[in-house]
């Protein structure tokens, strides 16, 4: 499989990598229901097996549990074939009301690194990504500074090989970059969800920063297996069911056509509409690469299938007549 750099880092990156928010289990806010263990290990080590050599977690992903879960793969695979582990802090929670909160202080950091290196098990995290600058999304974003030079310290300290940053704007990216090398920024990005395409991806472009992008399947929505039923059947502590406007009308139906135009072009790959939809947002150059999720192992041939994909320019268009209108927005209070 062929590897970007991840901006001016020294790590390579397949286009792929294997995200663990959806996988995390039960008992937390942005629970996606009840998660086998066994299926989510063997599904992390199957996209291995076939070449994704990048795992995106956090430590909020099932308070604690998705680092730990990564840890054990780590345990589980050949020192030949081990992923890159990149992993996210400065959201925080209660252990015991497990309510989460945000923190950018240089003490929680450097506590949420050690943290995560103990749950992950290994000497050094390969990215280590600022969450949130503010959470929820949108509110005061004091201390990124502080924070930045906090991961700066680290790095030097040999705990982590690079630094991002996640669901920043330019502005902000412009803050951390006047403190610290970033080697990438975490956005969401999907044909539901576009506004990185105005400002943030020709900045990241400019300046060389990596684009790892984040929710491009929609959180399963662009599937190509998500039905009308299905979504009625989730689980009520299914975050998706009860909270995403995306899986709700008006929106669903418009959501839904678009999935089966990707579907339709599909077929004429012979690949599945996942892919034409990971394909779609790996046709930017300033993408670096797609976090997708799968919760089994069957899941996995039809993601990484988009590789092999190059959508023509008539394919994108007949895609564009489907988007919907405006660029999208990020789900208020979202945590991936």
């Amino acid at each position: 499989m062929q590897k970007n750099r991840l901006g001016t880092s020294e790590l390579l990156i397949s286009p792929i990598g294997m995200g663990t928010w959806a996988i995390a289990g039960q008992g937390w806010e942005f629970s996606w229901g009840a998660q086998d263990d066994r299926d989510s290990l063997a599904a992390l080590e199957y996209a291995v097996e076939r070449g994704v050599n990048w795992i995106d977690t956090a430590a909020v992903y099932g308070l604690g549990h998705a680092e730990r879960l990564t840890g054990q793969l780590l345990r589980q695979v050949p020192a030949s074939r081990r992923p890159l582990v990149f992993t996210k802090g400065s959201l925080v929670w209660d252990p015991e009301t497990r309510e989460i909160s945000h923190s950018l202080a240089p003490l929680s950091l450097m506590k949420e690194i050690e943290d995560s290196l103990r749950r992950l098990q290994v000497d050094v995290i390969d990215l280590y990504q600022i969450h949130w600058p503010a959470f929820p999304a949108g509110g005061a974003c004091e201390g990124i500074e502080e924070a930045l030079a906090t991961l700066a310290q680290a790095k030097a300290q040999g705990k982590i090989r690079a630094i991002g940053v996640s669901n920043f704007d330019v502005p902000q990216l412009e803050r951390a970059r006047s403190v610290t090398d970033i080697a990438s920024l975490q956005p969401p990005y999907s044909a539901l969800m576009r506004d990185i395409e105005d400002q943030i991806l020709p900045y990241c472009a400019m300046a060389q920063v990596g684009v790892i992008a984040y929710s491009t399947l929609q959180s399963g929505l662009l599937t190509g297996s998500m039905t009308r039923e299905r979504i009625a059947q989730l689980p009520d502590d299914d975050w998706r069911k009860s909270r995403s406007a995306d899986f709700q009308e008006p929106r669903l139906s418009k959501n839904l056509a678009l999935v089966e135009v990707m579907a339709n072009i599909g077929a004429r790959h012979g690949v599945t509409a996942a892919a034409i939809a990971i394909a779609w947002v790996l046709r930017d150059a300033a993408v670096s690469g797609a976090i997708v999720g799968a919760r089994r192992p069957e899941q996995v041939n039809g993601l990484i299938d988009a590789i092999s994909v190059r959508l023509g320019q008539a394919e994108i268009e007949e895609i564009s007549h489907y988007l919907p209108e405006g660029m999208g927005t990020n789900v208020p209070g979202r945590v991936a």
